[in-house]
């Protein structure tokens, strides 16, 4: 432990969403303060962190002020500037590093790199045209979906096409942004695999979850994933390799296909993840927990679980199902103080025992 951090040091975190709050949360339980930098203000994470600086990432004073008062950097999401990390990286380590976040930015990018690990991506092809959009199309086949290449989530940045009438309507859906193909993959369940790479080298795994998405946003995780004993372990070797290539430094997210084959790389997300927030009440030390230790230099967390554990996400208006969850004694509601409730808008999340 010669290289943690001492309990009263400043972990800068990069956004100040529901995971930067949740990051905060446990890093206070460890002794830790927070300095969060988000451009926007009452953000779920400034409620809880010590300091929230708030300036744009274009700001280069404002980030080299971030750093000087911090003594790691570590963030809740992977969307950052090159230009900000230039500037940041100069002052203080950022964990995890920058490799995984050239990877994960970019949608083709990440595929090829997976591919190059030898692991197994859905069917895809670059579409920087509508010409290679109709030699994507002929290749891989519909239905497919076409997705920018960078920027997306919860469903956005991509569009579903069913015949290869649908590509024009896709392609201009694009907005001219570099665009990649995906085929459908038959899968007979979606798992994640939560994982977390120390300092030393270490690696700790949770048990991986079972997922489910409707209209792009995970709507629930179930724990276990109802999968074989010997295809669990599979995933778990399979999240190690990928931690172990990239030298990684925290938790990770990895999204797999469970098929006849065998497992095909969804994505993964260098950070904390939302089917991980299963671990907050079915683990002793959850994924945030799990994250901090890691950038702060500290032994890596056993991520055995307690039992069986679904998580479901709290999406939109969700007044009306608080009284039950609020009786349920089974039920651990996490809200993220959020002020407007949007439909799509993640407002928090509810873990249930099974």
């Amino acid at each position: 432990m010669t290289d943690a951090l001492p309990p009263g040091s400043t972990i800068g975190i990069l956004g100040g969403g529901q995971l930067g709050r949740m990051l905060s949360v446990a890093a206070s339980r460890l002794g830790y303060k927070t300095c969060i930098f988000e451009p926007a203000g009452d953000c779920p994470a400034s409620h809880v962190a010590n300091f929230h600086l708030k300036a744009g990432y274009d700001d280069a004073e404002a980030l080299a002020r971030f750093a000087e008062a911090t003594d790691v950097i570590t963030y809740e999401f992977e969307n950052i500037p090159t230009d900000a990390l230039d500037i940041l990286e100069r002052h203080r380590p950022i964990r995890p590093g920058r490799e995984a976040l050239r990877v994960s930015q970019d949608r083709l990018v990440e595929k090829d790199w997976l591919a190059d690990l030898g692991l197994t991506p859905a069917p895809y092809a670059d579409v920087p045209d509508r010409a290679a959009l109709d030699d994507a199309l002929a290749q891989i086949g519909t239905p497919a979906i076409l997705k920018t290449r960078r920027f997306g989530y919860d469903g956005k940045g991509q569009a579903r096409i069913d015949t290869p009438g649908d590509a024009d309507e896709a392609l201009d859906s694009m907005n001219g942004a570099p665009a990649v193909l995906e085929g459908f993959v038959a899968f007979q369940r979606e798992i994640s695999v939560i994982a977390a790479r120390g300092l030393d080298g270490s690696v700790a795994c949770y048990d991986p979850g079972e997922n489910l998405h409707e209209g792009g946003i995970l709507r629930r995780t179930t724990v276990p994933a109802a999968i074989p004993h010997a295809l669990a372990t599979d995933a778990v070797l399979l999240a190690a390799r990928i931690l172990g290539a990239l030298d990684y430094v925290g938790v990770m997210g990895i999204e797999l296909f469970v098929t006849d084959s065998g497992l095909v790389v969804n994505e993964i997300a260098p950070r904390v993840h939302n089917s991980g927030h299963w671990t907050q009440n079915g683990a002793t030390v959850d994924q945030f927990e799990q994250h901090i230790r890691a950038v702060a230099g500290l032994p890596l967390g056993d991520g055995g679980r307690h039992g069986d554990i679904e998580m479901e996400n709290l999406i939109g208006d969700y007044a009306d199902a608080l009284p039950g969850i609020l009786a349920d004694p089974a039920s651990a509601l996490h809200l993220y103080g959020k002020a407007e409730a949007r439909p799509g808008r993640k407002m928090g999340h509810v873990n249930r025992r099974r």
